[in-house]
Formats: structure tokens, sequence, C-alpha cells
């Protein structure tokens, strides 16, 4: 059977999501994530979880069902984004909980089993939107502190200097307001008997590894900002100090007119 999961936002407008879900299938919440059951007669049901930081998972779908449900979640989006990230996997049940090659063995069919796991199916998909928006950032400023490195300066204009800085600020902004749902949900705190189902999961998926990877791509950001205000300031003062050449120069010569000329 199949599984995936979405990013397709920054958030969701998860109250809303909730009591439009009521109307028609069986909706409720766990902590702050809401869980869906769509069943069709003479079918297996079919289970949905939707994360309030833009992620879902769904459980027995076909691809076409899951395009259906994807695009029904659009009017609960806050900032969409411009590409949804996907991740699918197979499911089937066994004795023992199991993940590998991509390939989910549950030991029952309990909606709180599915959950602890999509927490780290989750997690793993909006890791992806956070590694490719790093990555594409530190590939479009790379070449700044190469040119200072080999040219000792970045040619750049102020303007386009404050620009990058902007950039960068939002960039690592964005990602710094949305880290903590790497950490471990809060929905363990309830049932810590489901937590190794969620470990196991998000250490398939290389959760914190990729995390620490994450942090430390925003110290590259980091210091790339910091050139940038240095490079920035630089500019400033090379300008303030021709100003007061330029100056010099004018008071000199008005001097020479006036000692030697009497023009003035």
């Amino acid at each position: 059977m199949r599984c995936t999961s979405y990013s397709t936002a920054a958030r969701y407008n998860i109250s809303r999501l909730l009591q439009s879900l009521k109307t028609s299938v069986k909706a409720q919440s766990f902590r702050d994530t809401v869980y869906a059951q769509y069943k069709e007669e003479k079918q297996a049901p079919k289970e949905a979880f939707y994360f309030p930081y833009g992620a879902a998972v769904f459980w027995g779908f076909s691809e076409e069902e899951e395009k259906n449900l994807v695009a029904s979640l659009k009017e609960y989006e806050v900032e969409s984004l411009p590409k949804l990230e996907f991740d699918e996997f197979t499911f089937t049940y066994g004795r023992n909980m199991a993940i590998a090659e991509d390939e989910i063995i549950l030991q029952n069919k309990n909606p709180l089993t599915k959950l602890a796991v999509s927490h780290g199916l989750a997690q793993s998909v909006k890791l992806s939107i956070f590694e490719e928006t790093v990555q594409k950032t530190i590939d479009h400023t790379q070449i700044l502190p190469q040119n200072l490195a080999r040219r000792g300066k970045i040619f750049l204009s102020r303007k386009e200097i404050s620009q990058k800085m902007g950039e960068l600020f939002m960039e690592r902004n964005f990602i710094n307001l949305h880290a903590d749902i790497l950490d471990i949900p809060e929905f363990f705190w309830d049932h810590p008997d489901l937590e190794p189902f969620y470990r196991r999961t998000a250490h398939y998926l290389d959760v914190s590894k990729r995390a620490d990877l994450l942090n430390k791509r925003l110290t590259v950001i980091h210091e790339l900002f910091e050139i940038l205000s240095s490079e920035l300031n630089h500019q400033h003062s090379s300008r303030l100090e021709w100003t007061i050449i330029v100056l010099i120069v004018i008071e000199v010569f008005i001097a020479l007119l006036r000692d030697l000329f009497h023009v003035i």
C-alpha cells in the first residue's frame, strides 16, 4: 500500500481545516495535528494527518486521490510554496515495526501508531524544504566571498549589497522561525509508548543529522551576512575618506588662489 508525505505551505490554518473536514469525514485533532479518516463502502479506510507547519501524510490513497486532497488544501494554506515537496513509501503490517528501503512495516492498524510514524515523515519532508532553500541561498551568494578572496573586494554597489543582506536575513529568519518543528513533538508527552516508532522513522530518514547539517549551513549564511555587512561598512568608510580628501584638496586649492594669486 502507498504512504506519502507532502509539504505544500509554510503552515495551514489547522482549525479551519478541522472544521471543514468534520462536515464530510471522520476527523479529530491530536494536539495541533488533524487526523482524518476517509472510508468508502467495502474498502479499507484511508487515513490522512495534517500538520500545522504545512505538511500532510497520506496512508492508503491512490496517486490521483492524493492530488485531489493536496488541491483541496489550497484554501487553508498560509504562504503556499511555489513547488511542493514530496516523499513516497509503501507500507504493510507485520509482527514488529520496521522501516527499510522505503517500506514501512506497522505492527497494528491503530491510527496513533500511524501518527507516530507520520510525525517523522512530516518532519523529514519539511526539512527537505529548508535544505533546498538554504542550498539555493548559498549557491547564489558563494561568488561573493570568492571575489573577496581573489580580488580583495566585492564588486557590488551599496544598494546591491543591502539587497543581498536583506535576502540572507529573510532566508535565515524564515528557517529560524520554523526550526522548532524539528524537535520531538509534544504529542509524545501524552503517548510516550509511541515515541520509539517516531524515533525509528526519524533515524531512518536521518532527521537529526540533516538538522545538524542545516544548522551548519545556517552558520555559513550568517558568516556571509557578516562579510556583506563588513563590506558595506568598508564602502561607507571609503566614501567618507574620499569625501574628506576632496574637501581638503578644495580647501588647499582655495588657499592657493587666495595667497598666491589674490583671487579670493
